[in-house]
């Protein structure tokens, strides 16, 4: 069960450096592409009116909900504490049924695909059934605890390179940039 539960946090990470880029790229690049560019691809679904809630970026909330769902793996990780299991599966079970509905927007409204939100949906999908599998197993407790010290070392480490790597990754994709897409 330990190892599930840090491969949960790994697939977390994983939707948290999808979610950075996206965000950063609502962030840093969009406010730069001219009025009227011919967008697509990815693009097309960044800047789609379902990206939004208000003035928010989806991008932007996923990012909380993975660091939400890193810290919350890590003290699941490190204090087997079932009220943790059982707050975890109903967030993810929206996270899911929430992905669902962004792939159809992407799919079936948009006709473009955003390889960084398929990357999220996967995550959430992933997420939802290591919980799932978990949940029917008997739960995490039933196995020790690890150290806190040493789950909150390795997550925070962790979460902190990945999110040099999303940063410098803005710096290699083939981003539009103010003479059009």
């Amino acid at each position: 069960m330990n190892r599930l539960i840090i491969g949960f946090i790994v697939v977390a990470m994983l939707g948290w450096v999808a979610s950075a880029i996206l965000t950063a790229i609502h962030f840093w690049t969009i406010p730069l592409i001219p009025d009227g560019a011919m967008l697509r691809g990815p693009m097309l679904v960044i800047t789609s009116e379902w990206a939004y809630i208000g003035p928010i970026p989806l991008a932007t909330i996923g990012a909380v909900y993975y660091i939400a769902m890193i810290a919350m793996g890590a003290l699941w990780l490190s204090t087997k504490n079932p009220v943790i299991e059982r707050v975890l599966l109903p967030v993810t079970a929206v996270g899911f049924v929430a992905s669902l509905g962004f792939v159809y927007l992407q799919i079936g409204v948009i006709g473009a695909i955003c390889p960084f939100c398929m990357v999220s949906a996967a995550a959430t999908s992933i997420l939802l059934g290591i919980e799932l599998y978990i949940k029917f197993r008997g739960g995490a407790a039933q196995q020790p605890s690890v150290e806190a010290s040493k789950v909150w070392a390795s997550v925070f480490a962790a979460t902190m390179l990945l999110t040099i790597f999303a940063m410098w990754s803005l710096t290699i994709l083939p981003l539009p940039v103010g003479g059009g897409a």
